[in-house]
């Protein structure tokens, strides 16, 4: 992995998470779920006062999978963003092949528009790709515009459009 330069001169270091660090992603995990949330009530569930611990010891368990790829970015020795995926079979589901799939990218508020989020995606990237990963895709809210913006710079492209119909 290693040390790169954020675009405000901080020095950024991106490397495999570690169980202590889920404590932390627990929290961005929560966060992560309110601000779909609040994209899109009717879509996205709610955190809820479990929602970290739940979603910790989840990521703990993942980062035990040889399938599973956690990063952490660290700005001045504080942790202040991850990404998870996974290289992933065949889905039927979703109609696609093997791939590297990015569930999840998030920057803590303060660390926002840094170039971090940019950082990691591209690292993440090469981790799946090291891993032989054909392709890679990731999904985000219809109406999360910076991600889809971060996403559209870095070169993925719309392929699905999912679509809610509530009762």
């Amino acid at each position: 992995m290693g040390r790169s330069m954020g675009t405000d001169g901080e020095d950024v270091v991106i490397r495999p998470a570690i169980a202590a660090d889920t404590i932390v992603l627990g929290r961005f995990g929560s966060l992560l779920i309110s601000l779909h949330h609040e994209l899109d009530q009717d879509r996205f569930f709610a955190a809820t006062e479990r929602t970290e611990a739940s979603y910790a010891g989840w990521l703990e368990r993942q980062l035990e999978r040889q399938d599973v790829v956690v990063l952490v970015a660290e700005v001045e020795g504080t942790v202040a963003a991850y990404v998870y995926g996974a290289v992933e079979g065949p889905d039927y589901m979703a109609l696609r092949g093997p791939a590297g799939v990015i569930h999840d990218l998030f920057v803590d508020q303060e660390h926002r528009r840094l170039g971090i989020g940019r950082l990691l995606l591209e690292t993440m990237v090469g981790e799946l790709e090291k891993r032989s990963a054909p392709r890679v895709v990731l999904s985000t809210a219809a109406r999360n515009e910076a991600a889809r913006r971060l996403f559209a710079a870095a070169g993925f492209r719309e392929t699905m459009v999912e679509m809610a119909r509530e009762r």
